[in-house]
């Protein structure tokens, strides 16, 4: 691999002005380019066109938080973290070349919910392997997020007819910006792949329910981004915005729009819970209007997108893991095994469990029945079924390769992404203490290959796997990706209904514990 750097090159002429990134290791790179600007609560417009020409060297802004929380779990979770302003509608590319080819194109949406995160936020969302070893064009966005992105106030006035999806209007302007800009770039305007994971996988299934986002994109891969807890907003934020107000003693709503973030988060973090036990409108996630038809598990599919082929997954353990397992499997006879579980569900929910395990598992050891994800996988299964009926491309996964942590740990939400972007190496969990990492290099390339596969035709099957066939309401075929990756088909259905009723009251008591220790 040669490594060289170059700024002299790589400039590109786009519809706002030249921008200059660099050429290294192959790839042209361009960072934190903006592709819209916004004022706080409206809807992004234009970039203005500029003189001269724009250095993309360095990343842009990343979106404020609501809190400076203290780094934890870097471990299970490699961050990054960058300087923020509510100047932060801005995109990175990496492209093998701008030259004119037409590259298939992946926009990633970053996770965080719809409250947190950015797009460089955690190590493995580097796409240069992606792009140089897939040859196509990869892009990340920073858009708005929390109140800055998700807060109506829309009984104020028609200027804030959206300011509930303004992050989602966001995300739409930077598809615009790819569909204007991105062949010069190297991409295809016309093949482009909208990708994330958890709330950036909320965030595809978001695009795919807003109207004015229809066009933009030819595809999606919706990574652990079904979940009750990413459920829309709906009603007003009236109440909300008049609470917060009064508690900043401002006395018109134009003054929300230029108070300090600083104190507006201080004073939302204050009011927040308040407003969430009483189940009212706190805002921080998409709402339900004109403009977003809603979750689609609640309103179903839109059907002007049954076009649109669909990757949908998730991991065996999400959240579980981030908390203490209490036993070492490794040091455990299957007895043990069964006995620590009849302990934790009863007797009546062992007898039920145990069987539908083995059989859904027969690789796994008895005790990762208590690791097991249902949080994400109950909701993604009625998900599937009704996007499948829609079309004949909906295609499902679970990924179930353990990571080399504290002997092997069930893998956690986050913990497939750097097998995604082909980047296990620049994370320390993928790494086996005696240096043998052929199953997780074996696993990287099935995954890379599928996302490849995916983004190029709309179907990942590809050599590297057995047969993967998509999805009907009744039939959920389901890619198991792991040392023995295949396909399995409504594999889990049975075992989930199960765990609903006799796991989840247990691992509720767990959780209230103080035990769990979930991120993003």
């Amino acid at each position: 691999m040669q490594y060289t750097f170059d700024n002299r090159k790589a400039v590109v002429d786009t519809a706002s002005g030249l921008v200059k990134g660099y050429e290294h290791n192959g790839l042209s790179v361009f960072k934190g380019i903006p592709y819209a600007k916004a004022r706080r609560f409206h809807a992004p417009e234009p970039v203005e066109k500029w003189e001269g020409v724009f250095d993309a060297g360095s990343y842009g802004y990343v979106c404020p938080l609501l809190s400076n929380d203290r780094p934890n779990g870097e471990l299970y979770v490699p961050h990054r973290f960058w300087p923020m302003d509510e100047d932060c509608l801005n995109l990175n590319v990496w492209t093998p070349a701008p030259d004119g080819q037409k590259r298939p194109v992946l926009v990633w949406l970053h996770g965080g919910g719809y409250e947190a995160g950015s797009s460089i936020e955690q190590v493995a969302y580097d796409g240069a392997n992606m792009a140089r070893l897939g040859d196509v064009v990869v892009v990340s966005v920073n858009h708005r997020l929390n109140i800055l992105g998700y807060f109506d106030l829309s009984d104020f006035g028609e200027e804030y007819a959206n300011s509930g999806n303004a992050g989602t209007d966001d995300i739409i302007a930077a598809l615009r910006w790819v569909r204007e800009n991105i062949a010069k770039f190297g991409g295809d305007p016309a093949n482009v792949t909208v990708f994330g994971q958890s709330g950036g996988g909320g965030k595809v299934t978001t695009l795919l329910q807003t109207p004015a986002a229809d066009g933009l994109y030819a595809k999606g891969i919706n990574m652990s981004g079904v979940i009750d807890l990413l459920a829309d907003e709906t009603g007003s934020g009236r109440e909300m915005v008049e609470a917060l107000m009064a508690e900043l003693g401002l006395s018109s709503v134009k003054d929300l729009e230029t108070v300090e973030f600083r104190l507006l988060a201080q004073a939302y973090r204050k009011l927040r819970p308040e407003f969430q036990k009483a189940g009212k409108y706190v805002g921080c996630k998409p709402q339900r209007n004109a403009y977003y038809a809603g979750d689609p598990n609640q309103v179903g599919f839109r059907k002007e997108t049954a076009g649109v082929p669909l990757m949908v997954g998730s991991v065996f353990s999400e959240f579980f893991s981030f908390s203490p397992s209490p036993y070492d499997k490794s040091a455990m006879s299957e007895g043990q095994q069964e006995a620590a579980i009849r302990a934790f569900v009863g007797d009546e929910g062992a007898d039920a469990l145990i069987p539908l395990f083995k059989k859904a598992y027969p690789e796994r050891n008895l005790i990762d029945l208590t690791r097991l994800d249902y949080i994400f996988r109950t909701p993604e299964i009625e998900y599937i079924a009704r996007r499948s009926a829609l079309n004949g491309s909906t295609y499902s996964y679970l990924f179930n390769l353990d990571q080399p942590i504290n002997g092997a740990t069930t893998p956690w939400h986050c913990c497939d992404i750097p097998y995604v972007f082909h980047n296990i190496d620049l994370v320390e969990h993928t790494h086996r203490p005696d240096g043998d990492n052929r199953l997780a290099e074996k696993v990287q390339e099935q995954v890379f290959a599928s996302v490849m596969a995916f983004a190029r035709t709309g179907d990942p099957a590809n050599d590297s796997l057995p047969a993967w066939e998509p999805c009907s309401p009744e039939r959920e075929s389901t890619m198991v990706i792991g040392e023995d990756s295949r396909t399995r088909e409504n594999f889990d259905h049975d075992l989930n209904a199960a765990v609903r009723k006799y796991l989840a009251p247990a691992v509720a008591r767990q959780m209230a514990q103080g035990r769990a220790n979930i991120q993003h």
